[in-house]
């Protein structure tokens, strides 16, 4: 390559000299004098250094004046302290504690039913009766022997004190009034039992048996199914590995899909007990119905709030790349002068929580720094670049 330089330049240095100097040249080599054509040769060489640094100074000049249009073209964004909230997403459903089937407590016809579905019922309303059997009749029996009982004890009583009669005939008609009394409760017991009612406050969702249907206690012989709305809350199963990190009292973001509809809760139970099948444990999560529309068994997606920190660094995490050795590392432009070239410098870095496409920094770089975004896949350590914000 250097003789080819050479040969270049001595025909470079002959055109310059015109024709002439190449007649002479091959008249001096023509006559043989060793010591005419060494002259000659030292005279051309002279010529060749010139020019040679000439050339130098002038690909120096170029370099200098058109060197960037061969750097690399980057982006960079500034890193910056900010409060990071992670959120870990699941999946649940909508439950609530006060929706049960009404069984009657007694064998007979069911005589009338007095609410439809979709009505509104408070606590300890009545919602049906079933056929007693007489038992009515036999209460009223029982509480007219009782107020004879009850005459009955008082007189001996009055006796007693007076010390008239034996205290046996005291006894005798003591027993056989609280008896009475106690038959009387009994009865009234199980007469109770042929009226239905609201065990709490809230809507009959389904009428199951008509009224006229003979029903009894025991599966297969549900006569209403009534529900709560107002107090409904959301069951989660949460991997075992945030046991930690989930805990009473952290936020939630709940959404329903099908309701397009989102509300903010926070977590109000955890529970106690890590299932084996699945290595999991649930957590209650209220949900307010203010309107109604939440259902028990509608689908919610939940997003826990189980890491925060309040002066986090995030980068995007397509700009982070690995090495073989399984390191994670960035390019940061560093030495940036006015015409916006810079040096760009690798930096292994260790990551936190991700949370969409951003990733959390914990070490390696800090706020200030300019990391190198788009093009950060073609650069090199220690290369000179271009940054075109």
């Amino acid at each position: 390559m250097k003789n080819i330089l050479y040969l270049l330049t001595i025909t470079i240095v002959i055109t310059s000299c015109g024709g002439d100097t190449q007649k002479s040249v091959d008249r001096i080599v023509s006559e043989g004098n060793l010591k005419t054509i060494r002259a000659t040769k030292i005279k051309i060489s002279q010529q060749y250094k010139a020019l040679e640094s000439q050339m130098l100074v002038l690909d120096s000049a170029i370099a200098k004046l058109e060197g960037n249009k061969n750097l690399p073209l980057v982006s960079t964004i500034e890193t910056q302290t900010e409060k990071f909230n992670h959120f870990l997403e699941l999946q649940g459903s909508v439950k609530t504690k006060q929706n049960v089937l009404i069984y009657p407590e007694m064998a007979g016809t069911l005589q009338r039913v007095y609410v439809k579905e979709g009505q509104k019922v408070k606590k300890g309303q009545l919602l049906a009766i079933i056929d007693d059997g007489g038992m009515s009749s036999q209460l009223t029996q029982l509480k007219t022997q009782a107020e004879l009982s009850k005459t009955t004890f008082e007189r001996q009583k009055r006796l007693w004190e007076q010390k008239i009669g034996s205290e046996i005939q005291f006894l005798q008609a003591k027993t056989n009034y609280e008896a009475q009394v106690s038959a009387i409760k009994q009865a009234e017991s199980q007469l109770g039992k042929s009226t239905i009612r609201a065990p709490f406050s809230g809507i009959i969702d389904n009428v199951i048996k008509d009224q006229g249907t003979v029903v009894a206690p025991g599966p297969g012989s549900e006569v209403f199914r009534i529900v709560n709305l107002s107090n409904m809350y959301i069951d989660v199963e949460v991997p075992e590995t945030y046991l930690n990190s989930v805990n009473n009292g952290r936020q939630a973001l709940v959404y329903f899909p099908v309701l397009d509809d989102s509300i903010v809760t926070k977590i109000r139970q955890t529970g106690n007990f890590i299932n084996p099948n699945n290595r999991s444990f649930t957590i209650e999560i209220p949900v307010p119905n203010k309107n109604g529309n939440i259902k028990p068994n509608l689908t919610a997606r939940v997003q826990i709030n189980d890491y925060s920190s309040e002066n986090a660094i995030l980068i995007p995490q397509s700009v982070i790349s690995e090495n073989a050795a399984g390191d994670q590392y960035v390019y940061v432009a560093e030495e940036i002068n006015a015409d916006n070239i810079g040096i760009a410098k690798k930096r292994i870095i260790t990551t936190g929580k991700t949370q969409g496409a951003l990733v959390e920094v914990l070490s390696g770089i800090k706020s200030g720094n300019h990391i190198i975004k788009e093009g950060a896949r073609t650069v090199k350590d220690e290369q000179k670049i271009e940054i075109i914000n």
